[in-house]
């Protein structure tokens, strides 16, 4: 499953790769994509698992980028 998410306070593209990184380190995600100019997540996750996966996703985001939220 693929969806997209707005992201609060990304700030540059370097706030934007460190979040990338982080999401994509996580157990489930297949990909992940950030727009920093849109400030958008694109997340790739098994359909099975998404809830959970998204769950730690947005602590990985959290933890990268402080002030920074998936919405």
């Amino acid at each position: 499953m693929k969806k997209t998410y707005q992201l609060s306070e990304v700030d540059c593209a370097v706030c934007a790769a460190k979040i990338e990184n982080a999401v994509r380190k996580v157990e489930g995600v297949t990909d992940a994509r950030v727009n920093f100019v849109l400030q958008k997540l694109t997340l790739e996750a098994d359909d099975a698992a998404f809830d959970d996966v998204l769950t730690r996703v947005k602590t990985a985001v959290s933890k990268a980028e402080r002030g920074c939220k998936v919405l």
